[in-house]
């Protein structure tokens, strides 16, 4: 394949957890204009790529699902990705997963059985293909867990996460906010507890407010030590997302956490957010756990 041609190609690699929503994925892609093909072997992907960009209307964007289901095939994926690089082609892994709980209700209610657990439970085969796509997990360049998604907040997280309109080889920062009392965000690089910040929770007028809302920011923002740790966190970042962009990474996944995920981790989130668009950067924020029920700060 021609150097040229191969910069021209655009090809997004869905693989994750059955159930994630890869399926959904690839429908949204379609949408948007991609040339899609669920459970392709992935040996043929190399040549797939070859036939689309020699095509008489060359197809340079596509989209594919690789998965188990494509059993002793799936061992393959790693020589593929090889054989991309040689041609000049840099596909862009997203991965899709969700917490267990959250599959195992899925095929419940799809009544589908899980592809490597057709005796076994649900819940074994899911363990089984967490680790079969341990190594493919740690090469993702996008990593969204469709735990708390809806199909239609997925579908513009997705676009968000892969920056249509910006161009694949910026990078993209997510800054997430969540309640340690609800778990740690599976797809967090970076992860920033703020629990030592003065919490709004124990304020009555504060309480039922968010982190969104002018009081508590500035009963937050307020305090002296808000103002150097946010001084050293943004010294931090500046310093790593240039090398971060070296390397080649296109996504970037910072997650503040308090004690409940509705007031200091929100502050502070939003306070990124502003930041790194001074820098015109593309940031997406996701404020996980703000409209739980019961929160902590």
């Amino acid at each position: 394949m021609k150097p040229e041609t191969a910069q021209e190609t655009r090809l997004i690699i869905i693989t994750g957890m059955s159930g994630a929503g890869k399926s959904s994925a690839l429908r949204a892609l379609e949408d948007m204009g991609f040339f899609c093909v669920d459970n392709l072997p992935p040996s043929l992907i190399p040549k797939f790529a070859e036939l689309c960009a020699q095509a008489r209307e060359k197809i340079t964007r596509i989209a594919m699902v690789v998965d188990v289901r494509g059993g002793e095939f799936f061992g393959t994926l790693s020589e593929s990705l090889e054989d991309l690089d040689e041609m000049g082609i840099k596909p862009v892994i997203v991965f899709l997963d969700a917490d267990d709980e959250t599959l195992i209700r899925r095929f419940k209610e799809t009544r589908r059985r899980h592809p490597l657990s057709p005796r076994e439970g649900v819940l074994e085969g899911i363990r089984m293909e967490r680790q079969m796509l341990k190594e493919i997990r740690s090469r993702a360049h996008v990593v969204i867990d469709t735990s708390n998604l809806s199909p239609q907040n997925f579908r513009k997280y997705l676009a968000d996460k892969l920056s249509f309109g910006a161009g694949l080889e910026t990078l993209v920062i997510t800054v997430i906010t969540f309640g340690y009392k609800h778990g740690l965000p599976m797809d967090a690089d970076l992860v920033f507890d703020v629990r030592f910040l003065p919490n709004p929770h124990y304020v009555d007028e504060l309480k039922p407010l968010s982190g969104l809302d002018a009081p508590v920011i500035k009963y937050v923002m307020s305090s002296p030590v808000t103002g150097r740790f946010l001084s050293r966190l943004k010294s931090f970042l500046d310093f790593l997302l240039p090398q971060y962009v070296t390397e080649g990474k296109s996504h970037l996944t910072i997650a503040i956490g308090c004690t409940g995920g509705r007031h200091r981790s929100v502050v502070v989130g939003e306070y990124l957010k502003e930041h790194f668009k001074t820098q015109g950067r593309t940031v997406v924020v996701e404020h996980r756990d703000i409209d739980r029920a019961e929160t902590g700060g």
